[in-house]
């Protein structure tokens, strides 16, 4: 992984000086746009909707469009006395709770690995903030914007959260919330019901991305110059006449593939639990670093 971004955590009179990685990355398949009749690739021109000239990089300025359509033109200078902090540092302001911060303020993810000075500090920090079983808020200012974010600790690292502001998230504004709709006991309990016999440990590891992986088949399919098979068309689902029928079917549904996925679930468990024997020697090993 390369670094994106030096600074340090400010906690108090205690500074650590880290490196920012990005924690995820997407895996779509990337495309270009290109000619369908020869492949060649698509460019694009800047070019000033006034005068149809073609613009140079060093000719653009931010524009802001009024409700009017007048366009407000701003310079760099214009930026320049606006309070963003430029100290590249990440600001603790309170502790709190993980579960009192609602995941949909999360943005993007970070890493964060200490210099080789502030190593002692960081994992003293990263052992309390465990201890404690909550979470650091902080401000950090990232590509010209400013975010609150998230500390909390992954596999013994920093993971940064940068957040959304509360004027960023939207309301659900939906005409069904108005409406008086009765549900009756039988069907929360039923519905309750399918909920238990779905209910199961997370394990990421047992999901993968069907479209990408059928999207890399068909390239793979063109390189060849094999014929490529269109994937068979799913049977569109339409809501439940029968509601409670529908429930008590799915109730029967999740046991059948429950129980018919449980002996590959046990295999896999027993092969986890001997990796896990060794986890506890090399979690105390790094604590005491």
């Amino acid at each position: 992984m390369r670094s994106i971004w030096k600074g340090a955590i400010s906690f108090g009179l205690v500074t650590i000086p880290v490196k920012l990685y990005s924690a995820t990355e997407q895996k779509d398949v990337a495309f270009h746009q290109v000619h369908r009749e020869d492949g060649g690739r698509i460019r694009y021109k800047r070019v000033c909707t006034v005068d149809g000239e073609e613009v140079p990089y060093s000719d653009i300025a931010k524009g802001y469009e009024l409700a009017s359509g007048e366009m407000v033109v701003l310079t760099d200078e214009d930026f320049e006395g606006l309070p963003l902090s430029t100290s590249r540092r990440i600001d603790v302001l309170q502790f709190a709770p993980a579960e009192q911060i609602d995941p949909i303020y999360f943005a993007k993810s970070y890493y964060l690995e200490p210099d080789a000075q502030g190593a002692k500090p960081y994992v003293l920090l990263r052992n309390a903030l465990e201890s404690s079983g909550q979470v650091a808020v902080v401000k950090v200012a990232l590509r010209q914007r400013e975010s609150l974010a998230t500390l909390r600790v992954r596999d013994g690292v920093f993971v940064l959260e940068t957040m959304l502001w509360p004027d960023e998230i939207r309301r659900p504004d939906f005409s069904f919330l108005e409406e008086d709709i009765e549900v009756r006991p039988q069907e929360l309990k039923m519905a309750e019901s399918l909920i238990t016999t779905m209910e199961s440990d997370f394990d990421a590891s047992e999901y993968h991305d069907a479209y990408r992986e059928a999207l890399q088949q068909v390239i793979e399919a063109k390189v060849a110059g094999k014929e490529v098979l269109p994937p068979r068309e799913e049977e569109e689902a339409r809501p439940a006449v029968d509601l409670m029928a529908a429930l008590r079917a799915s109730v029967e549904a999740a046991k059948r593939e429950r129980e018919a996925g449980a002996p590959a679930k046990a295999k896999k468990a027993a092969g986890k639990s001997k990796d896990e024997e060794k986890a506890p020697a090399k979690r105390k090993a790094r604590k005491s670093a």
